[in-house]
């Protein structure tokens, strides 16, 4: 695949599409700070990974329209909030997800007359931030239970996985989103339901995060479904197929 540029990104948070009032990301990352354990018997330093931290930096535009950036992001809530941003919107595209807290709201006016707002985001929960990718095609709307497209995941994984929901809009009852996997996209080892791989039936706009297994082997082909009583659900799923058995 070739470079790419930042344009077309998107920023969700809490079940919000948010993107339009986000004019900058700062940063998106994270990592283990690594510890020192260094012996007498070695001639460099030895690193181990010690505790994860993460973060997401950016800047919004201030805007007060019900339910846009001001409306969600003033009240400062005190409730650990789930935050994914992608890197596009076509489905296999790049996307960080995590579960945080956001401590700010500085607002600064530019010379030029422009207002704009710091914001930070800070890990909670014990997870850190999740580099993984979209299973839908930027957010997808379903009027009724639906089978998505398999996604290619290259390769089984063997640590089984962790996926992010935002729930953009329902009308209905509720809308439960349940992952899939095949070993052939369904060619000939029908798609089945991964073990851990449901999200809790949304009710109204929200989001979720699920994880399962650490030991799960996932098959190749991952596929997102719908299910439940509505005539509209709005949503988009971001997938992280785990490298290594102690991820989050």
């Amino acid at each position: 695949m070739a470079k790419q540029t930042g344009l077309g990104d998107r920023l969700y948070v809490g079940g919000y599409n948010l993107s339009g009032d986000t004019g900058s990301i700062g940063l998106i990352g994270g990592g283990p700070t690594p510890a020192e354990v260094t012996g007498i018997d070695v001639s460099a330093f030895e690193r181990i990974a010690g505790r994860f931290d993460a973060g997401i930096e950016w800047s919004s535009w201030f805007n007060p329209t019900t339910l846009r950036a001001h409306d969600r992001y003033s009240d400062l809530l005190t409730t650990a909030q789930h935050y994914l941003y992608t890197r596009g919107s076509a489905i296999g595209s790049a996307a960080a997800g995590m579960v945080g807290k956001q401590p700010d709201y500085s607002g600064s006016r530019g010379d030029d007359g422009s207002l704009t707002f710091a914001l930070t985001a800070m890990p909670s929960e014990g997870y850190g931030l999740e580099w993984g990718r979209l299973h839908t095609a930027a957010s997808r709307t379903d009027t009724t239970a639906t089978n998505g497209a398999g996604v290619d995941g290259v390769t089984s994984s063997a640590y089984g996985i962790t996926a992010y929901l935002q729930v953009l809009g329902l009308t209905g009852t509720s809308v439960t989103v349940t992952l899939q996997e095949s070993s052939d996209n369904g060619a000939g080892d029908a798609f089945a339901a991964v073990v851990g791989g449901a999200f809790v039936a949304a009710t109204a706009r929200g989001a979720q995060r699920i994880q399962t297994s650490r030991t799960l082997t996932v098959e190749r082909y991952l596929r997102v479904v719908t299910s439940g009583t509505f005539t509209s659900a709005e949503f988009l799923v971001s997938v992280v197929r785990r490298a290594e058995s102690s991820a989050f």
